[in-house]
């Protein structure tokens, strides 16, 4: 019933924003583009808009961070749900209105969560034999860690990729650009250890060069898919932290800076074109190191007495 209604508000939304908003052109493809973006991540989870409340677009707007859009895009993208939203409230579509329950992301320097080894260890074991694709999400989570790989890159790797004799693999990040990371005995043992599972999948065609396939569908996993299989795994280990398959992207690169990498290096690592960048780790060390102080410094415990 929702499938066969999505395309009619979309089109009478189109509609709307050029004839009774005025808006132009390029501005009215900007927002169709974002709305198009949300319902396909509605989609893959088996909704549709008028189905959405305020959890759907929290996580949404959660994936979308973690997959490196920055909280000003985010920003964009909520205004174009909350105009589409209202015009579907506005023409009868909806009794309730989910986006105004949303604040918008905030603008700015965000220091992102870290975990401790001891907190990436629980969440790696939280895959215990009661799991299913144990070995798979064990895979991921030392990959995600162990390389500082983006969840899009996890997700594009291809077995053609590895060459785990010399431990490195080639990373195809954003704009297409390759780089070649080295990749830790640990995260060489996971991965043979699912491609003993791996070769019972039946993968469908096209898609045998993957590394990370579904064991139902056959197919490489979305970045959606892994963002859940994260999220549920922190739950299980009792982390209470905010984390996302970029925060072992950030655990890495910060582990990184703490054990005295050169920020050059660390750069090169994660794929970024920019060293500013990569800069924001010297702030998460600066935070840190404040932090070490408060707690151990004579003067701040006298306070404290």
């Amino acid at each position: 019933m929702c499938a066969k209604k999505i395309n009619t508000p979309i089109e009478r939304y189109r509609i709307y924003l050029r004839l009774e908003k005025g808006l132009s052109h390029r501005t009215i493809e900007a927002y169709m583009m974002d709305v198009l973006r949300f319902g396909q991540f509605l989609k893959d989870a088996g909704k549709c808009y008028e189905d959405a409340g305020v959890e759907d677009i929290r996580t949404f707007l959660e994936a979308l961070s973690d997959i490196g859009i920055n909280s000003r895009s985010q920003a964009r993208m909520l205004s174009a749900l909350r105009s589409f939203y209202s015009f579907l409230k506005l023409d009868g579509y909806m009794e309730d209105d989910p986006s105004q329950l949303m604040k918008s992301p905030k603008i700015g320097l965000r220091l992102p969560d870290v975990l401790t080894l001891d907190e990436i260890e629980s969440v790696i074991d939280s895959f215990d034999d009661t799991q299913q694709e144990k070995k798979r999400n064990r895979a991921i989570v030392e990959l995600l860690y162990s390389c500082g790989l983006r969840v899009s890159e996890l997700c594009e790797l291809r077995i053609s990729d590895l060459n785990l004799t010399e431990e490195f693999i080639r990373v195809i990040g954003k704009g297409n650009k390759q780089r070649l990371v080295p990749i830790s005995q640990r995260a060489i043992m996971e991965l043979n250890a699912y491609f003993s599972d791996r070769e019972s999948i039946v993968i469908k065609q096209g898609f045998q060069d993957y590394v990370f396939v579904s064991e139902r569908r056959g197919k490489p996993l979305s970045r959606i898919t892994v963002f859940r299989i994260i999220k549920d795994a922190v739950v299980r280990a009792g982390i209470k932290k905010n984390v996302s398959p970029h925060t072992f992207r950030h655990s890495f690169a910060t582990h990184l800076l703490e054990g005295g990498a050169n920020l050059r290096i660390i750069q090169a690592m994660l794929g970024h074109e920019s060293i500013s960048t990569t800069e924001i780790y010297t702030h998460i060390d600066r935070k840190r190191l404040r932090e070490e102080v408060i707690e151990y410094h004579p003067r701040n415990k006298r306070i404290k007495r």
